[in-house]
């Protein structure tokens, strides 16, 4: 049986999503379920199924344009309905190492106390020029702390088990442009997290992408987002005093910065 299933949320990049399903290439089974976000471009069943070979591959099409984390969220549903152990993410234009799932269920398999792992992932410009490589602290404990601080796991490089959905819930739909992080944080109540040491995805830092178009407001969200996990301790003041100058700062100094970070 597929233990694995990898949802991808897909709006008006064809040919981006063709290139990221291209690149699973897996020794076990992962099946694979699109929902595609009222696109005007949408992909086709039969397009899909003449690229992908290393599984099933499912597709959605919402009739209305209704956002990322609303997407997402009805991926989970379709997926909470399924018998599926894991769920994978993978974001159009980003692109797995080969056996990327296998390593990640070895490990999750090995670490059953584990809930969400994600791993670390090769940061490129949209000619594929390596920026640098995004580390993020590996053990559960680290990584509860470091979250006031900023998002501890590539969003598209996490896999997690599918009980989560159930006793967590679904992303969260009032913080925009930083889903993700609001779900990780509520995950960490209740699960233990892990990062694999291995750089397992080549993330594409493109202008056009939600968090570039979207910078002031997903720095926005981050804050009300540590405001609502708030505890008077060092690390939520420390995340608030270094999230606030965010606000004016552009992305691409701040790429520069965990550029220059990453390289020491």
């Amino acid at each position: 049986m597929t233990k694995l299933i990898v949802l991808m949320p897909h709006y008006n990049d064809v040919e981006g999503l063709h290139k990221s399903l291209a690149s699973i290439d897996e020794n076990i089974s992962v099946d694979v379920l699109i929902i595609d976000d009222g696109s005007k471009l949408k992909p086709t069943k039969l397009d899909l199924e003449g690229i992908y070979k290393n599984g099933k591959v499912f597709l959605e099409l919402l009739p209305n344009n209704v956002g990322c984390e609303r997407a997402l969220n009805e991926g989970l549903k379709i997926i909470n309905t399924k018998k599926y152990k894991f769920v994978g993410r993978l974001d159009c234009g980003d692109l797995n190492r080969k056996n990327k799932y296998t390593k990640q269920l070895d490990y999750l398999n090995k670490h059953p106390d584990i809930a969400l792992l994600g791993t670390y992932a090769e940061m490129v410009d949209e000619d594929q020029n390596h920026l640098f490589t995004l580390k993020h602290p590996l053990e559960h404990k680290k990584i509860k702390n470091m979250m006031y601080f900023n998002n501890m796991f590539v969003h598209p490089t996490v896999v997690f088990k599918k009980d989560i959905i159930e006793k967590v819930g679904m992303y969260p739909t009032n913080y925009k442009s930083a889903e993700d992080y609001a779900y990780f944080f509520n995950i960490l109540k209740k699960y233990k997290v892990a990062n694999l040491p291995e750089d397992l995805l080549i993330y594409e830092v493109n202008s056009n992408s939600i968090s570039s178009q979207n910078r002031k407001q997903q720095v926005k969200s981050r804050i009300n987002i540590i405001l609502n996990h708030f505890y008077f301790g060092f690390y939520p003041i420390a995340g608030l005093i270094r999230n606030l100058p965010l606000l004016f700062i552009s992305r691409g100094f701040s790429n520069t910065v965990k550029k220059s970070v990453a390289s020491k």
